[in-house]
């Protein structure tokens, strides 16, 4: 299928266009540290002259502990994520987990994301359908790509065609993961734009108990097997300390090593789109 352009906050999304990347940290934990997270992110994002669209997420509401970290609060992430928005000019993107939060979120929000666990709750895709803003749609770790589709078409039942889709790994046993690269093939037969999550792919899900681990340095591999089969984007997160992060630290990118990173990325991409024709061996 040809694939489809879908236009978010001035970037665009597509498998056959450059790179786009989606980054920033699990959660805002402060003021001060998310700003200066977002404004790290678009010093290296405007040096390499690459697009990128800042993730910021105002509640974990699936933390593996009723302990663990959550936010700050709803009002107070969305006014700083709105006045970062503004004062570094760069579209955001947030994630919700009720109808409720769909319509205050796209106030601030270019893109509207639909968790993991939460990719088959159909009255939750329609509200963030309705809002008309560009919905990314993280498929399940239960969910075989194909399935896909059917989160797909509740999307486009409400009129809205601006769909990213995110693959984030797959459950593989007790507390892991495993990326089978041919789900990235399997939903770019849709036509959408497809993102690779790297760092949620390598989360060890509660594999410390009462937490989730994870295993970051196999990030940046699966994301350059990735970008080898022209994909429209990579989603990471990144925390100064990943250490010291409150959220999903163990699979966090760390901030430092963002530019070297996307720098290789890029030129991955590159070989792989324009060049791509003999990466593909013929079945005749």
């Amino acid at each position: 299928m040809t694939p489809k352009k879908v236009k978010a906050g001035g970037i665009t999304f597509s498998n056959d266009s450059r790179l786009v990347y989606i980054a920033g940290p699990c959660v805002i934990e402060s003021e001060k540290g998310f700003t200066a997270i977002a404004s790290k992110l678009k010093t290296v994002f405007s040096r390499l002259k690459t697009p990128f669209a800042l993730k910021a997420s105002f509640d974990k509401a699936n933390r593996t502990s009723h302990k663990s970290f959550r936010g700050i609060g709803m009002k107070k992430s969305l006014d700083i994520a709105a006045q970062i928005k503004r004062k570094l000019a760069i579209p955001v993107l947030i994630d919700v987990h009720e109808t409720w939060q769909a319509p205050m979120v796209s106030k601030c929000a270019d893109i509207i994301q639909i968790p993991a666990f939460l990719s088959r709750q159909t009255d939750l895709l329609a509200a963030a359908a309705d809002t008309g803003k560009t919905v990314n749609i993280k498929k399940g770790q239960f969910m075989s790509p194909w399935e896909i589709q059917n989160a797909v078409k509740k999307i486009e039942s409400r009129g809205n065609r601006s769909i990213l889709l995110t693959e984030r790994g797959t459950c593989f046993g007790y507390n892991n993961l495993v990326v089978d690269m041919r789900s990235i093939e399997i939903m770019k037969e849709t036509g959408y734009p497809v993102i690779f999550d790297c760092t949620h792919s390598v989360q060890r899900p509660a594999g410390l108990g009462n937490i989730t681990g994870g295993d970051v340095k196999f990030a940046l591999p699966l994301a350059k097997a990735a970008c080898i089969l022209k994909i429209a984007g990579i989603f990471f997160e990144t925390h100064p300390d990943p250490s010291k992060a409150l959220s999903d630290g163990p699979n966090s990118l760390k901030l430092s090593l963002v530019c070297d990173a996307v720098n290789m990325l890029n030129h991955i991409d590159t070989l792989a789109k324009d060049s791509g024709k003999w990466l593909v061996a013929s079945d005749k």
